[in-house]
C-alpha cells in the first residue's frame, strides 16, 4: 500500500514537473488576458448604459459614449487583455492558449449575474463549470513549448510542405468563399461568413506567435528585427486581422450575436489548434492518451460554451408568455434582439 502512495504522488510529481516555465508564464497571461476581456465587456456596457441616460444611444447611431470616462476604462482594459493574449503565445503553444479564451466568456457572464443583475440561468452555472473543467484538463496535459532561438526558425517551420499546403487550402478556401459563395449566400447562411473569419484566423495566429517569440528574443538581448521573416510575419498578421474583423462585423452585423459567438469560436479554435499541430508539431512530442485527453477537455470547453449561450436569455422559475418590446428596447446598448437565429433581425422588423 505504501509503495502504491509513492508511486501515485511521483506520478502527479511528473504531471506537475511537465509544465515547463515558459508554459506557467503563457498560462498566467492567458488567464490575465480572459480576466481583463470578460470584465471590459461588463466595464464598456456599464459606460453605454450611462452615456444613453445623458445623450443619443449607440444602438442608433448615438457617439456619446466616446465622452463616457467608465466606457474607456471598459476599452483600455479590453486592450491590456489583447496584449497580453498576444504575449501568452510567445511562451505557450496554441492548443493550450486559444481554448482558454473561452474563460473570458464565463468572467463576463459572471459578472454580469453580479454587477449588472443579468440572471445566470441554473444551465448557465453548468456551462461555466465544463468550461472550467476542460480548461484544467487541457492545461495539465498541454504539450510543451518548442525552444526556438532565431525568428528563422519559426519562418521554417512555417515553409515545410505540410504547413504550406494548409496555408495553400486556407486562402484558396477563403479566396472562394470570398468572391463566389458570399455574394449569394452571406446573407442567408451564418457559416460562410465566420468561415472566413475563422480560417484567415488560424493564420493570423501563428504570424502573430512568430511575432511575439521575435519580440520575446529581441528583449533577451538577441535581436530579431534585422530579420526580414520577422516583418514579414508582420505584414502577413495585418491583412489578416484586417480581412478577420472585416467579415466577423459583418456576421455580427447580418446575425444574432448569440449564434455568431460560439459558431466563431468553435471554427476558430479548431481550426487554429489544427494549424498549430501542423506547424510546430505540438503532438509530436506527446503520446496518444495525452493527445486524446486534450481533446476531451476542448470538446468539454465546446460543450460549456454552448451551453452558456443557449441558456444565457433564460431565467430560473416558471416560464412567461413572450411580450413584444419596443423597437428601442429590443436594441439597448446597441445589442439587437436575441433569441431568433440565423435570420436577419432587420427581416423581424420588416
Amino acid at each position: 500500500m505504501a509503495s502504491e502512495g509513492v508511486g501515485s504522488s511521483q506520478s502527479w510529481k511528473d504531471v506537475y514537473r511537465g509544465m515547463s516555465s515558459d508554459n506557467i508564464k503563457g498560462l498566467v497571461l492567458a488567464l490575465s488576458s480572459s480576466i481583463f476581456i470578460g470584465a471590459s465587456f461588463i466595464v464598456k456596457k456599464k459606460g453605454l448604459k450611462k452615456a444613453a441616460a445623458s445623450g443619443v444611444r449607440a444602438g442608433v447611431g448615438g457617439y456619446s459614449y466616446l465622452f463616457e470616462p467608465l466606457w474607456w476604462v471598459g476599452m483600455i482594459t479590453m486592450i491590456v487583455g489583447e496584449v497580453a493574449n498576444f504575449a501568452a503565445y510567445a511562451f505557450a503553444p496554441a492548443i493550450l492558449v486559444t481554448p482558454l479564451g473561452a474563460l473570458s466568456i464565463i468572467i463576463s457572464a459572471v459578472l454580469a449575474h453580479v454587477i449588472l443583475r443579468e440572471r445566470l440561468h441554473t444551465f448557465g452555472i453548468l456551462g461555466c463549470a465544463l468550461c472550467v473543467v476542460g480548461s484544467i484538463t487541457i492545461v495539465l496535459h498541454a504539450p510543451q513549448e518548442r525552444e526556438i532561438e532565431s525568428v528563422t526558425e519559426v519562418w521554417d517551420l512555417a515553409t515545410e510542405p505540410a504547413f504550406l499546403f494548409y496555408a495553400a487550402m486556407v486562402i484558396t478556401t477563403s479566396l472562394v468563399l470570398i468572391f463566389h459563395y458570399l455574394p449569394q449566400y452571406g446573407q442567408t447562411h451564418i457559416m460562410f461568413y465566420i468561415g472566413v473569419c475563422s480560417l484567415v484566423g488560424s493564420l493570423s495566429v501563428m504570424s502573430v506567435k512568430a511575432i511575439g517569440i521575435a519580440l520575446k528574443l529581441t528583449l533577451s538581448g538577441m535581436n530579431q528585427l534585422i530579420y526580414p521573416q520577422t516583418w514579414a510575419f508582420t505584414m502577413i498578421v495585418i491583412v489578416c486581422i484586417i480581412t478577420q474583423m472585416n467579415y466577423l462585423n459583418k456576421a455580427l452585423d447580418t446575425f444574432n450575436t448569440a449564434v455568431v459567438s460560439p459558431i466563431y469560436y468553435v471554427m476558430f479554435t479548431s481550426l487554429t489548434i489544427l494549424a498549430s499541430v501542423i506547424m510546430f508539431k505540438d503532438w509530436d512530442r506527446q503520446n496518444p492518451t495525452q493527445i486524446v485527453t486534450e481533446l476531451c477537455g476542448f470538446v468539454t470547453i465546446l460543450s460549456g460554451t454552448f451551453l452558456l449561450h443557449k441558456t444565457k436569455d433564460m431565467v430560473d422559475g416558471p416560464p412567461t408568455l413572450p411580450v413584444r418590446l419596443p423597437k428601442h428596447m429590443d436594441e439597448e446598448d446597441g445589442f439587437g434582439q436575441e433569441g431568433i437565429p440565423l435570420k436577419r433581425q432587420d427581416s423581424l422588423r420588416s
